[in-house]
């Protein structure tokens, strides 16, 4: 949901554990934002989520 971009970069990075502890392990994840970010989109908090899905994903995959 690109909507969790507007939250804090600190929510982003919780919000992003919440997802990634949700799929458990695995070779890998993909993450979607559905809809992409929109023109409203900080994009400090859209590098916040990318290095999030970067640095916890890590511990996931097999």
């Amino acid at each position: 949901d690109p909507s969790m971009l507007h939250a804090s970069p600190e929510r982003i990075r919780s919000e992003v554990e919440t997802i990634l502890a949700g799929f458990g392990e695995g070779t890998g994840h993909i993450f979607n934002l559905g809809h992409g970010i929109t023109p409203d989109v900080n994009p400090e908090h859209a590098g916040a989520f990318i290095n999030a899905v970067g640095e916890l994903s890590r511990k996931y995959h097999k």
